[in-house]
C-alpha cells in the first residue's frame, strides 16, 4: 500500500508527496493481521517444544493470552495479561474440565482478541511512524514485537512446565508475580486487553 517509488518521492518532494494517512492507517491495520498470524506461529512452536498441542480450544486461548502479555506495554495492560496468563495456567495445571469450551467459543474470542490487537499495534504504529518512512519503522516495530512474543511464550511455557511437575512452586503465588515483558510505557499508552473477560462474555468458563 505504501511502496518504495512513493517513499522516494516523499523523500525529495517533502511532506505533501507523502503517502495519505488513510493509506497508512490501512497498511498498519492489514499489517497487524500478519503479524498476528506470526506471532501465533511461533507461539504455537513454543508450545510442542514444552510439549503442549496448539490445536487444542485450551492451549489456543493460551497462546493469546501469551500474545496479549508479549505485547502489552503500559502497566495496567501487562497486570491484565498476566493475570490472564496465570489464572490460565492455574486451571491448566489443575486439570480443570473445559465442557463447555468448544470451537464455537474460541472462535468467538479469537475474533475479539483479534482487534483489540490490531487496535493495539495500529496505534503503537501510528504513534511512532513518519509517512515517508512508515515501511521502515512498521518493520522495526514488527520485529521487536514478535521477539517480546517469544520471549513471553518461552517464559510462560516454561513456568507452566515447571509447574505441573513441581506443583508446590505456584503455592501463594499472586497472579501479578509472571515476569515483566518488554519495556514500560505510559498508562495512556496501551489499552488492557482480559482474554478471560473475552472468553467469559463468549459463553465459556469465567475464570477471572
Amino acid at each position: 500500500m505504501i511502496s518504495g517509488g512513493q517513499l522516494a518521492v516523499a523523500a525529495s518532494a517533502g511532506a505533501a508527496a507523502a503517502p495519505s494517512g488513510g493509506a497508512i492507517v490501512g497498511a498498519f491495520t492489514a499489517d497487524a493481521a500478519v503479524v498476528l498470524g506470526l506471532a501465533s506461529r511461533s507461539v504455537g512452536q513454543i508450545s510442542l517444544l514444552y510439549g503442549y498441542d496448539p490445536e487444542e480450544p485450551a492451549e489456543k486461548l493460551f497462546v493469546m493470552s501469551v500474545v496479549n502479555a508479549g505485547t502489552a506495554t503500559s502497566a495496567t495492560a501487562k497486570t491484565a495479561a498476566m493475570a490472564d496468563i496465570s489464572r490460565l495456567t492455574q486451571a491448566l495445571v489443575r486439570g480443570k474440565a473445559w465442557d463447555v469450551l468448544n470451537e464455537a467459543i474460541v472462535a468467538k474470542v479469537s475474533q475479539q482478541f483479534a482487534k483489540a490487537f490490531g487496535f493495539r499495534l495500529t496505534k503503537k504504529g501510528l504513534g511512532k511512524a513518519v509517512p515517508a518512512f512508515g515501511i521502515i519503522v512498521g518493520g522495526t516495530l514488527n520485529w521487536t514485537t514478535l521477539e517480546a512474543i517469544v520471549d513471553a511464550a518461552d517464559t510462560a511455557y516454561r513456568r507452566r512446565f515447571l509447574l505441573e511437575k513441581y506443583p508446590h512452586l505456584g503455592e501463594g503465588e499472586e497472579s501479578e508475580s509472571f515476569p515483566d515483558v518488554g519495556p514500560e510505557a505510559q498508562d495512556d499508552a496501551d489499552e488492557e486487553i482480559s482474554l478471560l473477560g473475552e472468553l467469559a462474555e463468549a459463553g465459556g468458563p469465567d475464570l477471572r
